[in-house]
């Protein structure tokens, strides 16, 4: 049997959470977490205590100058992304970044170049699909023509926004891209894994401030509707999760084929079973109930085969930028509603 050598990563911007998932999805990979970085004290005590193994390094230049390292991972703030993934790639390294990987079309078409000039891997986690144990079975299903061909999915992505606990960089457009570019850009990432598409337009979007008129920046809501090569898709996004319900989000996707269709309920099933991952199929033989509590989540062990072979197992990385290029054209030409105004 041939030996691979460990894939070792470091850890640049913890400034969302959702970056202990990205950590788990390499170490659950057997990928090595070398070393971190931040700024932010009380970040910073979170991160050590479920990382003891990490050092805390001096500054970002002291990991990106590590040749030992073959991948930076990081959640920092949506705009810093892309120019930390330049770094990244220009040290000879790949990178993995949260969604949004982009907040603007200038940052992604400042990724393509360097990207192509380095050959270097830059991978957005999209965890709405990556890291969703139902989201994997239904991309299975619909391989292996469970539904017939698919014609369109249907996603909601609602959050809850927890004000008292977000940092200014939350309500301000031009830090976190927008609701479309943001949290919408799980959702084109879905539209065009499950329908194939390889190219696509947005046909129309609109976003909008309903509840929060203190502040003027921020977006509680968007949609969109999208054409590609391989079906239609619409996404609905918002910050209107209410109180009462026990999780972040509703998160719902609907996957329609010519011979049945699919729904997902990621994170509850408000009234019906416990617990989340819950995946309906219905086709002409009935309706089938599927728990995908147990599904593994192949994304952090394809990633790490990518790194060591140079493949593109995980996501191309033609997938990995039209997502993104989507959602930031859907932000940048939507019609604003509400406190937004439509200046």
């Amino acid at each position: 049997m041939t030996s691979h050598p460990k894939v070792r990563f470091g850890v640049i911007g913890i400034n969302h959470p959702h970056i202990y998932g990205q950590a788990d999805l390499l170490l659950g990979a057997n990928a090595e977490m070398v070393a971190f970085y931040a700024t932010e004290a009380d970040l910073i005590a979170g991160f050590t205590s479920t990382y003891p193994q990490a050092r805390q390094a001096s500054s970002a230049e002291e990991i990106l100058e590590d040749e030992s390292i073959h991948l930076i991972a990081g959640a920092a703030i949506p705009d810093e992304r892309a120019p930390l993934g330049i770094r990244a790639m220009q040290h000879g390294k790949d990178y993995m970044s949260d969604k949004p990987g982009f907040v603007s079309l200038e940052q992604l078409a400042e990724v393509r170049r360097v990207q192509a000039e380095t050959g270097r891997i830059y991978s957005v986690s999209y965890s709405e699909r990556l890291s969703v144990p139902a989201a994997v079975k239904a991309g299975e299903l619909v391989q292996a023509g469970a539904i017939g061909k698919v014609i369109q999915t249907t996603g909601f992505g609602p959050h809850r926004t927890g004000l008292h606990a977000r940092p200014d960089w939350f309500f301000r457009p031009e830090r976190y891209g927008g609701i479309i570019a943001d949290i919408g850009s799980h959702q084109v990432d879905q539209f065009l894994f499950y329908t194939g598409s390889t190219e696509a337009e947005v046909v129309a979007s609109q976003v909008g401030n309903f509840k929060h008129p203190e502040h003027p920046g921020f977006e509680d809501f968007g949609d969109l509707m999208l054409r590609g090569n391989g079906g239609t898709g619409y996404i609905r996004v918002d910050w209107y999760t209410p109180d009462g319900l026990g999780v972040w989000g509703d998160g719902r996707l609907f996957i329609l084929g010519t011979d049945g269709y699919i729904e997902l309920r990621k994170y509850t099933d408000i009234a019906g079973r416990d617990g989340d991952n819950h995946l309906f199929l219905v086709d002409h033989k009935g309706v089938q109930y599927i728990d995908c509590k147990d599904v593994e989540l192949p994304y952090g062990s394809q990633l790490v085969h990518d790194i060591i072979n140079r493949t593109e197992t995980a996501m191309s990385q033609a997938h990995c930028f039209l997502a993104s290029e989507l959602a930031l054209k859907a932000q940048s030409q939507a019609t604003r509603l509400g406190h937004l105004g439509n200046d």
